[in-house]
């Protein structure tokens, strides 16, 4: 399918970093590739639009979710639930670079581990392992908030989202279907 492989970030305080790589993922099956959506921080139980209309349709699109207890407003500051997902994150990131090495999968969007990167909960050199041991011919897409310098560096194409206007500024919760 692709014959060279790029790395691409979808950064930002803005909207829409999540929903960009779900369309990159969809164009990409749309054009005969396989893809896999793996989601940290959002696990199976959070209600997710974009999860729930491929796992709906016969697109050859792959989700999983890291299976790990994370509340975004608390467990940062629980440093046993820190240390829980730094492991389970940790053990996924393996698995993804052998998925890589191995080109089960021509993309591969890591769905918010740049805010992982960002937050300590991950390591740059287990996203390095991935790109580096990657097969040359498979794209990677890194979403989330926080991207730094040297994250930006490994990167092929960077797209940064910013928020002008929002309706949480008015206090007006996220909508089923639109924000989640």
């Amino acid at each position: 399918m692709l014959e060279k492989g790029l790395v691409q970030i979808y950064t930002g305080d803005g909207k829409g970093k999540t929903t960009a790589a779900f369309g990159l993922g969809l164009r990409a099956a749309g054009q005969g590739n396989k893809v896999l959506i793996y989601q940290f921080l959002k696990p199976p139980s959070l209600d997710i639009g974009e999860r729930f209309a491929l796992q709906l349709g016969a697109v050859r699109v792959r989700v999983e979710a890291l299976d790990t207890p994370w509340d975004m407003p608390k467990s940062l500051e629980d440093e046993k639930a820190v240390t829980k997902m730094q492991a389970a994150i940790s053990e996924a990131l393996e698995r993804i670079a052998q998925t890589a090495e191995k080109r089960f999968y021509d993309v591969l969007i890591l769905d918010e581990i740049v805010f992982c990167l960002s937050k300590g909960l991950a390591k740059l050199e287990d996203v390095k392992n991935i790109i580096d041991r990657r097969d040359p011919a498979v794209e990677i897409v890194l979403t989330g908030r926080g991207a730094t310098e040297e994250l930006i560096e490994l990167a092929d194409l960077v797209t940064e989202m910013k928020s002008i206007k929002h309706p949480f500024d008015k206090g007006l919760p996220a909508r089923r279907g639109i924000e989640y």
